[in-house]
């Protein structure tokens, strides 16, 4: 199939290269360079990974054309509604996460199971950490505050999360560390008096990542409507 890489940065090049070496072609190479050349590219689908100020407008242009788009951009979701509104008119596919890996994503339901069985033990205090490489502009992290908000399904106690330290016993404290050449650890901390209990999730490469995309790029490629990981993994 022919793709179109919008945003071509290190996760964009990763991403060309796993979709090449699986056969595909590149419609195009979008970035801050050539941004108006998005106005008319022709592609079986479109994997999104640019800057939180670039994205709202990436996916638009992508959906006007018609061209199932795949995002992993993280920071710009408070006009994510827009964008799911307008692929329900256009009869287009949108396909958003926070994070592509296969890992992450069984660590998302990791996560949200573990909340569900210490819901009635609210001596555990909970708080998360995230570590990326200093490239990376936005915090929290997208798949932070999707850990976050699995565990607020679960915590009736917890109303909200913070990025920073808090005392505020309703919200989830999320730390940001930013170290180079990390592409990613998020870390789940449940705090008592009497113990801890840690779950941890590490990634190596961003090859998790590139490869979740391209996947989901085929796998849109006939498909309509706003869609997820859940809709692709079907756990």
């Amino acid at each position: 199939m022919n793709i179109a890489l919008v945003g071509y940065g290190k996760m964009g090049k990763t991403i060309e290269r796993i979709a090449l070496d699986r056969g595909h072609s590149i419609a195009a190479r979008i970035d801050v360079n050539n941004q108006s050349d998005l106005e008319n590219i022709k592609a079986d689908a479109a994997i999104e990974f640019s800057h939180p100020d670039a994205a709202f407008n990436n996916v638009k242009r992508c959906i006007e054309l018609g061209i199932p788009v795949v995002c992993g951009t993280t920071g710009w979701l408070e006009r994510k509604p827009e964008i799911e509104s307008l692929t329900k008119e256009k009869n287009g596919a949108f396909f958003y996460a926070s994070n592509y890996s296969l890992g992450v994503n069984i660590f998302f339901k990791i996560n949200e199971h573990l909340a569900s069985m210490l819901k009635s033990f609210k001596q555990y205090e909970v708080a998360l950490d995230e570590i990326h490489h200093t490239e990376k502009k936005d915090a929290p992290s997208g798949t932070a505050i999707t850990l976050a908000e699995g565990i607020l399904k679960h915590l009736d106690h917890k109303k909200n999360w913070v990025n920073k330290d808090t005392s505020n016993m309703q919200e989830i404290p999320i730390k940001s560390f930013r170290i180079d050449q990390v592409p990613g650890t998020h870390v789940v901390k449940y705090t008592s008096a009497i113990d801890d209990i840690e779950i941890k999730h590490t990634a190596h490469t961003r090859e998790g990542f590139a490869l979740g995309a391209v996947m989901v790029a085929e796998w849109i490629k006939d498909k309509k409507g706003v869609l997820n990981m859940d809709d692709f993994l079907k756990f």
